[in-house]
């Protein structure tokens, strides 16, 4: 495109955002245009409208000037979704961030709520806690700071067994036809209107009253979820990208629309919580608790939370200091500290004097001199034993899970667990919570001895036994470092591999995803294809029928960047 064509394009945008919230500079671009652990490429802008209206607006200048939009928020995809990935594109790429956009609505006393494309797992969380009321997901294995709507677009959550993962069929999105026409669809269930800019205004404004509020008996949460995941001898996965039962239309969109808002369902707080923290030498034990709890239990624990020793020790060496941080300063605290990682990666970007990821690395040397963090107990069980299961567990399914863990560990003698005090509790889950970081800040740390990251997102077949047994020795001798965890109720896995600088990394994925097939596996589980993997036949489909011309985050799942898909 030509500088004038570019010009006019950013005097349109500044028209209706503002020129504060219009980026083009290379070094100001660069932290959006860069996932957390994958992926980067080439926008000519990055657009942060400040309202519903202002994104429509937006979205209707980029397909007026034939840009190609991706969708982003917290931008903390794991598989490079949510950035450009490289330059071979046919039109220029721009970003519409839409972290200001954060809005939150409670419909029904709290038993709902419509979350708009900036609203984070941390505000809904805050948010319904004084109602009693929780989201469908509180702990992510990866993602810190995700948003509500990139959840529901990537597939994400399932953790908790009794509330499954994001998924709802109440949206309200803007999809591109065939003809090149922007389309405002309006399926929230909620009388807003019938023009764009009056459904936009009077979401924003909350101008609508209860009798505008229907559903029609669709879903606004994954409801089967735990009949799925207590069928042990099924042999296929619980959950994964795919899954033609969980695609419709924001849900598993992957960023092909543009979603506006989601009408989702919270679920009722527990009256009293424990965590149990489980530690053994042979997995094989875990593969028979997770048989009894599933088949006999009439209240299942909130969560089953696989560690190896591996990604145990990773938190607790590369993901020290976001755990102080969460834990003195709070959740509210970390959108200042992404703030000033960005700002520093840019200035060291552009001043060679300093060393590259020079953010990160000060924070693990900070990290470094700081006392331990975690406590006693805990620490002990990490030097006794390589794999651990952290339960948590509510109410009635308290009682339960403590009998099964007194009758199974009596027997055995390399098979210990304990409940944890409060604090060790909040210190276990919080561990675990932050973990997921340890992947990207080992490669950071020692770069000059480690290749590419590899991560894996896996689910495993509901009757698989041997889990921890999947991939041979002569894989992970390719490997720097291997972190391994998991939803272990569910059967999915993240295995994240650092690779050494000699190996081909390509190859190596192949060879990995071929044992997969044969096991019967699927991948992604919850993290979307992104640009790591390559979206099978009715995956691609439903992308295309989403998106026709092929405008919002063509490339997806190893698909053809170029327009109408050409």
């Amino acid at each position: 495109m030509s500088f004038n064509h570019l010009l006019d394009f950013k005097e349109n945008i500044i028209t209706i955002v503002g020129s504060d919230n219009v980026l083009t500079d290379e070094k100001d671009t660069l932290s959006y245009r860069t996932g957390i652990r994958v992926g980067s490429g080439t926008a000519c802008a990055v657009i942060f409208p400040q309202s519903l209206l202002e994104m429509w607006k937006v979205l209707q200048t980029c397909i007026a000037f034939e840009k190609i939009i991706i969708m982003q928020a917290a931008n903390t995809g794991l598989t490079g979704g949510s950035t450009p990935d490289g330059q071979t594109y046919d039109r220029d790429v721009v970003i519409i961030n839409t972290l200001s956009i954060d809005q939150l609505l409670i419909l029904h006393e709290g038993d709902q709520v419509v979350a708009f494309p900036g609203t984070t797992l941390y505000q809904l969380e805050d948010r319904l806690l004084p109602l009693g009321r929780g989201p469908h997901s509180v702990i992510g294995s990866s993602c810190i700071g995700a948003s509500v709507v990139g959840g529901v677009c990537n597939n994400s959550g399932g953790n908790l067994v009794n509330r499954g993962p994001a998924y709802t069929q109440l949206s309200l999105f803007a999809r591109l036809n065939k003809d090149r026409k922007l389309e405002l669809v309006n399926h929230l269930g909620i009388n807003l209107g019938i023009e764009p800019e009056e459904i936009l205004t009077n979401l924003e404004g909350f101008n609508f009253n209860k009798e505008d509020i229907k559903s029609d008996n669709l879903m606004a949460s994954d409801i089967e979820y735990q009949s799925r995941v207590r069928d042990i001898n099924a042999n296929t996965p619980a959950r994964f990208n795919a899954d033609p039962r969980r695609l419709y239309e924001s849900s598993g969109c992957a960023g092909k629309i543009a979603v506006f808002a989601v009408r989702l369902d919270t679920f009722p707080t527990p009256k009293e919580e424990k965590v149990f923290f489980v530690g053994t030498n042979q997995p094989t034990h875990f593969t028979e608790l997770r048989k009894k709890i599933l088949l006999d239990f009439v209240d299942l624990p909130d969560m089953g939370e696989y560690m190896h020793r591996s990604y145990f020790d990773g938190a607790m060496k590369y993901c020290k200091d976001i755990f102080l941080v969460l834990k003195y300063l709070g959740t509210h605290f970390l959108p200042k500290l992404l703030k000033l990682k960005r700002k520093v990666d840019a200035f060291t970007t552009n001043n060679r004097f300093l060393p590259s990821n020079f953010f990160d690395k000060l924070m693990q040397w900070i990290a470094n001199i700081l006392p331990n963090h975690l406590p006693k107990r805990i620490i002990d069980y990490r030097n006794r034993f390589e794999h651990y299961m952290i339960f948590s567990a509510s109410d009635d399914s308290i009682k339960l899970t403590k009998e099964l863990l007194d009758y199974e560990t009596s027997k055995i003698e390399d098979f210990e667990y304990f409940m944890c005090k409060p604090e060790e509790g909040r210190d276990l889950l919080l561990h675990r919570y932050v973990a997921g970081a340890a992947p990207a800040r080992y490669q950071v740390v020692n770069s000059s001895e480690s290749g590419e990251l590899l991560p894996l997102d896996v689910a495993l077949p509901r009757n698989c036994i041997n889990w921890h047994d999947i991939l041979p020795s002569h894989i992970h001798e390719k490997m720097a470092q291997s972190f391994q965890m998991g939803h272990f109720l569910c059967m999915v896995f993240h295995w994240d591999f650092v690779v050494k600088k000699e190996v081909d990394v390509i190859k190596l994925k192949e060879e990995i995803l071929d044992i997969l097939d044969q096991k019967k596996a699927r991948y992604p589980a919850e993290h979307n294809v992104g640009h790591l993997y390559k979206a099978d036949l009715l995956l691609e489909n439903f992308y295309r029928g989403l998106d026709p011309t092929n405008t919002f985050n063509p490339g997806i799942g190893k698909s053809s960047k170029n327009s109408f898909y050409n």
